[in-house]
């Protein structure tokens, strides 16, 4: 693929602002040092820019590596190479990229402002010492008697010369940067700034990428603080302040630090309002911080990206939702690079023993999964089975406490997520995971570039790379994205980002794919389309598909491995699992639980309390409830019951506000609190315990407690005082003051409802109560829960379905996002035949 004249443009560009440069100057009387200046500021803001714009990484004490190459190249012509320009400067650079080397790998393990405050300190430490060893560093004196080179008879003593000499070494940098920006290793920097852990399930180490972009980026940018030691002929430590760290920083963001140019034209800002502010006032930095947070707050990419937002209705945009309505994706063809080459007929992934713990909770505890080749095994169970555990353990995005995991005979347990990808596992994600601003052809080719032997090239065109250009080609045909890879892939439609994502996982080539609910949030044609290429896929590369929606898996798969309550409860095949009593006990449970046995009388009254109505909930533009309607009468206990990924939870979390409805109305006692933030509706009596019980962790019961009756208070003179939560929940007492996150799980779990009702509640939404408790607390539960039918209404979603339906007066059952069964519970309890028919197969 040959450059277009577009691609040309930022070297046309900066080559001319470098010859107008000087003659701009003077227009506004300036002078020819200071388009010295803006040369050189902005080498170091591009060279910064190779961490905060290309790769995502702010530092905040870049100044540093300025100040130490100015230094070191002033020490070295006053001391070794008198008169020289050339040797000082190589050594300064040099030295300051090895010291940028050791610095960084030990720094870049950190992340975010961690890194940040990091290089904030690596700042503060350097000009503490520079300004107090005067005998090396002359102090606040500064370091003085530098002269500039004289050689091909050019004396560069003189102003225009030496900005001419400046200017060919900026162009240079300028060429070098463009060269390294398109290079693979300039595309992977901004793979890592997108999604770092989507590049790494590509295959990319970002570690080592992260650490050639930081010893890079101090290089230039000591190469910038030489040119500046020459400029001034001298040095000082004010250059490795912290503030001139910050004004570096500001000259990147203003100007643009998404664009190649842009942090040039904010060196070429700063140093015009800088010469005219200061002039006018001592102050002028103050002014310089306001139009610094001005930026920030109202144009984050600069002045380029004030240009662009001007432009914008003048260029066509490509309707990327347009062009998936129109695509076809069903059953496929592999092209052959695809395709392994060494099939077996034996099994080709093999998992033993898999264990693993968070906190006291067994997530996973000896599962075995054993894969053939060429084979769609599927992974299902309830929610909190362990299915999404075991696969990340597989995957390398944990490592497990004990077993093993083998691809072939190789062991991949415990490796990172790029060694096990570069082995020959490829992973999709539940939620999409794609470099959002990049374009679906450049997600691609990202993810075939990382089996590629030019993918650590610095130089070489990443567009350039003939084999990786064509196999791109090839998935985009396969996967069905052609006529849109151009469009940004994160304003694909929910179902073009589902496939994209899978698109990226088959890209790498894999030995074994998993995919982890391709299904989740797609329309029915897209579900039977998608399907049907999973299985298409799964004729030449086996496929482990982790997915809820059963009706499909049993459609389509080959070998289904059941998991519950973190083991595997039934694997063989799919008649063995939809045949199997236990299987259809964990779905629709076994109507035999001895709490469900005992009577009990509803409290319900006919007053509605709440109500929603045509309610439509979406995640991103994945439509996830549709057209809900319910209502929940005063002291009364719902069940929320439906499959896996039918919409329970995020029901929950459209009442509450966290997850707010695009359409549809919900009241509360006649008053509307749909899209009310969640704070209000908490506050006017809704409270929510979610999945996992949420307690602020290091804090006392007792602070927890406080904490929910502060935040949910109204004054309306009916909250819970402790006497009354201790009257239902007697455990509390003894543990008052015991940290929340040291009792056990049901003693975590009385705590989270206890907190809850702890101010002005009128409706608890209860979100999987009974998960992971042992027996006997889930009967203490159980009965706190149906004494408070008598103070509160309920609302519960639990997959122990013989615990909700005898908890209940009446049962909502969802499917696919939408009401299916409207009932009472009773009727579900006794009738296990309805239950099938509502809620199994």
């Amino acid at each position: 693929m040959t450059p277009s004249r577009h691609d040309y443009a930022p070297l046309l560009i900066a080559a001319a602002g470098l010859l107008a440069l000087p003659s701009l100057m003077h227009a506004i009387g300036l002078g020819t040092t200071s388009a010295t200046e803006i040369v050189v500021f902005a080498i170091a803001c591009m060279a910064l820019n190779i961490l905060v714009g290309t790769t995502g990484l702010v530092s905040f004490g870049h100044g540093a590596w300025f100040g130490l190459a100015a230094y070191a190249a002033g020490l070295a012509q006053r001391n070794w190479f008198p008169g020289q320009f050339a040797l000082p400067i190589l050594l300064a650079v040099a030295f300051v990229a090895l010291i940028a080397f050791a610095f960084g790998a030990l720094i870049l393990r950190r992340k975010g402002v961690y890194f940040s405050l990091l290089t904030l300190a690596l700042a503060a430490m350097t000009y503490s010492v520079a300004f107090r060893w005067t005998a090396v560093t002359g102090g606040e004196d500064g370091l003085g008697g530098i002269k500039r080179p004289l050689f091909l008879g050019i004396d560069f003593e003189a102003a225009l010369p030496f900005y001419m000499l400046v200017a060919t070494i900026g162009m240079a940098v300028v060429f070098a940067l463009w060269r390294f920006q398109r290079s693979p290793v300039g595309t992977v920097l901004v793979a890592i700034r997108e999604n770092e852990q989507r590049a790494r399930f590509l295959g990319y180490a970002t570690d080592r990428y992260k650490l050639a972009a930081f010893t890079l980026s101090a290089g230039l940018t000591g190469l910038a603080g030489s040119l500046l030691l020459f400029n001034n002929r001298m040095t000082s430590a004010d250059p490795i302040s912290v503030a001139f760290s910050g004004e570096l920083l500001a000259m990147v963001v203003i100007g643009g630090m998404r664009s190649f140019l842009g942090p040039a034209l904010g060196a070429l800002f700063f140093v015009i309002f800088r010469d005219y502010l200061s002039s006018a006032t001592e102050n002028w930095l103050f002014w310089f911080g306001l139009l610094f947070v001005a930026f920030i707050v109202f144009s984050p990419t600069g002045l380029v990206g004030v240009g662009e937002r001007l432009l914008r209705p003048f260029r066509k945009q490509l309707d990327g939702d347009a062009a998936m309505s129109a695509r076809q994706a069903g059953a496929v063809t592999l092209p052959a690079f695809m395709k392994p080459v060494d099939s077996v007929d034996g099994p080709i992934l093999r998992a033993t023993g898999l264990a693993k713990s968070f906190g006291g909770i067994k997530a996973v505890e000896g599962v075995d999964i054993t894969m053939q080749d060429r084979r769609l095994h599927a992974l299902i169970g309830p929610n909190g089975a362990g299915k999404t555990t075991a696969f990340n353990l597989i995957s390398g995005l944990f490592k497990p406490d004990r077993g093993e995991v083998r691809l072939r005979e190789r062991q991949i347990a415990g490796l990172s997520p790029e060694a096990i990808t570069q082995a020959g596992i490829g992973r999709a994600f539940q939620i999409t995971n794609l470099f959002p601003t990049l374009t679906v052809a450049e997600n691609v080719r990202l993810a075939v570039q990382a089996r590629a032997a030019e993918r650590f090239a610095p130089w070489r065109a990443a567009s350039s790379l003939a084999q990786v250009n064509d196999e791109t080609s090839q998935v985009i045909d396969t996967m069905g994205l052609r006529g849109i890879e151009s469009a940004e892939a994160g304003s694909l439609s929910y179902g073009g980002q589902r496939l994209l994502d899978m698109s990226l996982a088959l890209a790498t080539k894999p030995r074994v794919l998993l995919l982890d609910e391709p299904l989740a949030g797609l329309a029915a044609a897209e579900r039977e389309r998608v399907g049907n290429l999973i299985k298409s896929i799964s004729i030449d590369v086996p496929v482990l598909l982790v997915e809820h929606d059963i009706d499909r898996v049993f459609a389509i798969a080959d070998h289904v491995t059941v998991m519950n309550e973190g083991s595997v409860l039934v694997d063989g095949t799919v008649e063995d699992a939809r045949l199997s009593p236990r299987v259809q006990e964990v779905y629709i449970g076994s109507g035999a639980h001895a709490l469900a046995e005992k009577p009990r009388e509803s409290a319900a009254r006919e007053a509605v309390l709440l109500g929603l109505d045509g309610v439509d909930t979406y995640y991103g533009k994945s439509h996830i409830l549709r057209q809900v309607a319910l209502d929940v009468h005063e002291n009364e206990i719902v069940a929320l019951l439906g499959r896996n990924g039918a919409g329970k939870s995020t029901l929950l979390k459209t009442i509450t506000g966290i997850a707010p409805p695009a359409a549809g109305t919900i009241t509360l006692a006649g008053s509307d609190i749909a899209r009310l933030p969640p704070a209000v509706i908490a506050r006017a009596g809704i409270a929510y315990v979610p999945q996992g019980r949420g307690l602020f962790a290091g804090m006392s019961v007792k602070d927890n407690m406080e904490l929910g009756r502060l935040k949910r208070l109204t004054g309306n003179g009916s909250h819970w005082d402790d006497d009354k939560i201790f009257a239902f929940f007697p455990r509390i007492k003894q543990r008052w003051h015991s940290p929340a996150d040291y009792l056990s799980g049901g003693e975590q779990q009385m705590v989270a409802v206890a907190r809850a009702l702890s101010g002005d509640t009128r409706v608890l939404l209860l979100d999987e109560p009974f998960e992971g408790l042992a027996p006997a607390v889930v009967e203490e539960l159980f009965e706190a829960f149906d004494k408070l039918r008598q103070e509160i209404a309920i609302v519960i979603v639990d997959h122990h379905l013989d615990l909700a339906l005898a908890l209940s007066d009446r049962t909502v059952v969802l499917e696919r996002g939408a009401v299916v069964h409207t009932g009472p519970s009773r009727a579900l309890s006794q009738d296990l035949a309805l239950r099938r028919q509502v809620l199994w197969l």
